[in-house]
């Protein structure tokens, strides 16, 4: 690999790690959650269970990465605390 395409790929990567990668990481999650509530409502005028099972499973899913990317975030804005 060249020296450019290895300095992209540790840009992306560190991106990937910063606040606004962080951020953008949850708004990407969250927009997914828009998909399962279509999910669900439509299971549920079916009277799908099992759609609605997977759906819950989804939403699940999606608060659980949330949730991770949340605290990532917190862990971020603490270490810049410590590093002032």
């Amino acid at each position: 690999m060249s020296n450019d395409k290895q300095s992209a790929l540790k840009k992306a990567k560190g991106f990937k790690k910063s606040k606004a990668g962080t951020y953008l990481s949850i708004g990407t999650t969250l927009f997914g959650a828009i998909s399962v509530v279509k999910q669900a409502k439509k299971a549920r005028g079916e009277q799908d269970t099992l759609q609605l099972v997977d759906a819950v499973v989804s939403a699940a899913a999606i608060a659980t990465g949330v949730a991770l990317l949340v605290r990532e975030l917190r862990r971020m804005n603490s270490d810049d605390v410590l590093a002032g």
